[in-house]
Order: C-alpha cells, then sequence, then structure tokens
C-alpha cells in the first residue's frame, strides 16, 4: 500500500464543499480507491435513499454489481447485515456461508468471490449506506487492511454528512435521487457504448467516466449525451486516449 496514495485518497474523499459536487463521482472515488490500496478483487456501496430503502450507487466492476443487485433483490447479504446492525460483517469462506446467506453466497461464489467483509457507513447512530468488500481467495482480511477500509469508509462518510448538514437534508436528498436517477442513465449509456465499441461493460464504463473526465463535465450529463446522440458520442468515446479513469 502506498502511503502517499492512501493520503491523496484521504484528500479527495475530504472535498465534498465544492459547487459541482458530484455524489456519484465521490462514491466512485471510494470503491476504485479501495481495490487499489486493499487485499481485494472487487466493491460495492449501497447507500439509502430518501424513502430509507437501499441502493447501489457504486460498484468496481460488473461482477460486484450483479452481486449487489441480486443482494438487493433477495433482501440478503453481508451489506445489508452491515447496514442494519451498524456493526461489521464478514465471512471468510463464501462457500460455507449458506446457513448464514442461503441466496446470497452461491451467487456471490458463482460470480468468483470466495470471501466478503461488508462496512456500514455510519457516524455515531446515523447510518446511510454500506460498503461490501469482496476477495477472490479465502480468508479475512488483514487487520491494516481493515483499519484502512474502515479509515476510507468513515472519511466519506463524514463528508456526505457534513455536505448534507451544509446544504440541508433537502438538498441532499435531491442529490441522492439524481444519482439514482442518472444511475439508470449511465447503465443505460453503458449498454450502447458496449455494443458500439464492442467491449465489456467495465471497458464501457471506463470510457464514459474518462470521457467526462478529460472534458470536465459530470458522468451523468455525458451518459445524456451518448443516449441522445449515439453516433457523435460514441465517435469521441472511441477514442483510446479517453478511455482511462
Amino acid at each position: 500500500m502506498s502511503e502517499a496514495r492512501l493520503v491523496e485518497t484521504f484528500v479527495e474523499l475530504a472535498d465534498t464543499l465544492i459547487d459541482d459536487f458530484d455524489v456519484i463521482d465521490f462514491l466512485q472515488v471510494l470503491v476504485d480507491r479501495c481495490v487499489e490500496l486493499l487485499d481485494i478483487d472487487a466493491v460495492g456501496l449501497l447507500l439509502i435513499d430518501e424513502r430509507g430503502w437501499l441502493q447501489l450507487i457504486a460498484t468496481s466492476n460488473e461482477q460486484a454489481r450483479l452481486v449487489e443487485l441480486f443482494q438487493l433483490q433477495n433482501e440478503e447479504g453481508p451489506c445489508l447485515d452491515a447496514f442494519h446492525t451498524g456493526a461489521s460483517v464478514s465471512h471468510p469462506d463464501l462457500a460455507s456461508a449458506g446457513d448464514r446467506w442461503p441466496r446470497f453466497a452461491p451467487a456471490a461464489t458463482e460470480a468468483g468471490f470466495a470471501a466478503v467483509h461488508a462496512l456500514p457507513m455510519r457516524l455515531r447512530s446515523d447510518v446511510i449506506g454500506a460498503l461490501n468488500l469482496f476477495r477472490p481467495a479465502v480468508g479475512e482480511l488483514s487487520e491494516a487492511a481493515v483499519r484502512t477500509a474502515k479509515a476510507l469508509v468513515a472519511v466519506a462518510t463524514i463528508g456526505l454528512l457534513q455536505e448534507r448538514a451544509i446544504r440541508t437534508r433537502e438538498i441532499l436528498t435531491h442529490q441522492l435521487r439524481t444519482a439514482l436517477q442518472s444511475r439508470v442513465v449511465i447503465e443505460q449509456a453503458k449498454g450502447m457504448v458496449a455494443e458500439r465499441l464492442g467491449v465489456d461493460m467495465a471497458t464501457a464504463f471506463t470510457a464514459l467516466r474518462g470521457y467526462a473526465r478529460h472534458n470536465n463535465r459530470k458522468l451523468s450529463d455525458v451518459a445524456g449525451t451518448v443516449i441522445a446522440d449515439s453516433t457523435a458520442a460514441l465517435e469521441l468515446l472511441s477514442d483510446p486516449d479517453h478511455r482511462r479513469t
């Protein structure tokens, strides 16, 4: 783990007071940095909406996205347990977790995940979501990795709650609703890019996000452009220089 990179990540996650704060990109940074800095294979993040229901907001890859959606649809899994209890939940061997999660465990194993560690996004009694850390090999996360993950999640949680306190609860509620709506648009755009460029969904997302950052635009705006004018947008996205995070 690079100490310098870890410090950079904390700085990134602390910067939530900018005028054009983007909830989705902020949480995508958290997810991406967890994969980069910890000994894990994939990450999924769930956040509550204005009704108090958990929704999928960010994942590190397609396998994690599908497993997280399966978890929500079946109302069973480590992220849900972490959210409802406000405590960390882990299992070092998902192949033997059938008694605990009879539907989730087989689905996660089939997706290539062997172990999981879930953390609540919690500040005191306020729990706003949960983060799933998936590993491809059996075993617990190291103590150092767990401490780092908890610190990253804590900073991100404080950032979101601080942003809410400053801009009022109504604004954050609107942002979360917009984020959920944007997620639908982004998923549609990913499919269009994947089909047009002949790439997988992960590469399509990287192309979308790379183009958005390169042109200093919001990811959701670029996704909307792709859907509204697929030919022109996809020609720009096909530029290899834009296929980066």
